[in-house]
């Protein structure tokens, strides 16, 4: 039995993807190194019990048993197969097809891998209806506690960093984070753009975080065609540290923004890339409402478990706008840094045009109360227990 050491619980991603292994011979945890995936995997081992085999294709010999006949290395194990790293051997998927295919299923499969277009396409084409994606996150607020959320938003979510002695600490471990993974995580998954070009690309999208995608803007600055920056933003955006909120289109008569919304997806790395080590310069910095906005949006995303594609913002060329949209819901949630929320005529115009049945605000302050019909103010602190959409 492989024992796995133990950190902070989440019992929300270990109770999904223990019920995804149930219905999946194949269940993927994919996102930035550090993030977590390995003690996640541990964590869901042993919720789940019996037999456990794990293989890390960062060492050289699970490696060269895999790259030699990955069939017959696997075909024998039974139980929960978890393969590390699976980024480094992506023409692993077809052999995990066959062996998904069996009947009776003796073994099921948790691969843990850093996404790229490449690993999913190959996956997606060889395990079609057989593998389920699950997208890890930082650490949550529902999993350190509400009251930590000044230390979440100003550190980030990746373990190594909330953990860190102090806030010096967890800044040295993010700028050492950004540099590894420019300059060894993405030639691992096969990107040829140089680190320097991407580390400039990455601090410019920094100080554009929160705003509407320019390509034009982004092209001039790198003198750069419009097509070499969005692959730019496509390659960070696959490798799960760039979000990329796409607009709602709603069925009226104003002209609305189609270009998506840029976010990076972790705030403490985007205070590092944006030299912001302490809560003092952070408060008085110009990205300081856009950085909350990320990090409650994040949040909310997490903690309602949605996929990258049910979340959306609208906005449209007048200046209403809300900041998620999530369809179905007939429910928008707008992010405000502030403690005293009001009812803008953006709202307004928000609720009447797309038809809501409400508006909750979430922001700064220490209560959640009604603030008009159908809008509702919702506090930072206590929106992991009454935001539900």
């Amino acid at each position: 039995m492989v024992k796995f050491a133990a950190m902070i619980p989440r019992p929300q991603h270990v109770e999904s993807i223990l019920h995804r292994l149930q219905d999946y011979p194949v269940v993927a945890i994919l996102g930035p190194r550090q993030i977590g995936k390995t003690t996640l995997a541990g964590m869901v081992a042993n919720a789940r019990g019996g037999v456990v085999h794990r293989l890390d294709l960062e060492r050289a010999a699970d490696l060269n048993r895999l790259s030699e006949d990955p069939e017959l290395a696997l075909g024998s194990l039974d139980g929960l197969v978890v393969i590390d790293e699976v980024q480094r051997q992506p023409n692993l998927f077809p052999t995990l097809r066959v062996l998904a295919d069996r009947r009776p299923l003796p073994a099921r499969f948790l691969v843990l891998g850093s996404a790229s277009p490449d690993l999913l396409r190959q996956s997606s084409e060889s395990l079609a209806g057989r593998i389920h994606y699950h997208r890890l996150g930082g650490l949550s607020l529902g999993e350190i506690g509400p009251d930590r959320i000044d230390r979440r938003w100003l550190r980030g979510g990746f373990p190594s960093s909330w953990q860190a002695r102090t806030s010096s600490d967890a800044f040295l471990w993010l700028e050492n984070f950004v540099r590894t993974f420019l300059e060894r995580d993405l030639p691992q998954l096969g990107v040829q753009v140089p680190g320097p070009t991407l580390r400039r690309f990455w601090a410019m999208l920094a100080h554009w975080h929160g705003q509407t995608w320019n390509s034009s803007e982004f092209a001039r600055s790198f003198g750069v065609a419009d097509t070499t920056v969005r692959r730019y933003l496509d390659i960070l955006s696959g490798a799960l540290v760039v979000r990329q909120l796409q607009p709602w289109h709603a069925n009226i008569a104003k002209r609305q923004v189609k270009a998506p919304k840029v976010y990076l997806r972790d705030t403490g790395v985007l205070h590092a890339l944006l030299y912001i080590d302490s809560r003092e310069l952070l408060e008085s910095h110009p990205k300081c409402g856009a950085s909350w906005e990320g990090l409650i949006l994040e949040t909310i995303i997490d903690q309602l478990g949605l996929s990258d594609d049910r979340v959306y913002f609208w906005k449209a060329h007048t200046g209403a706008e809300i900041d998620l949209l999530i369809p179905g819901s007939r429910v928008g949630i707008e992010i405000k840094r502030t403690t005293a929320p009001k009812v803008t005529p953006s709202i307004r115009s928000a609720l009447h045009d797309l038809n809501l049945d409400e508006v909750v605000i979430v922001h700064a302050g220490p209560d959640s109360y009604p603030l008009a019909k159908r809008v509702r103010a919702v506090a930072a602190r206590r929106m992991v227990e009454e935001l539900e959409v």
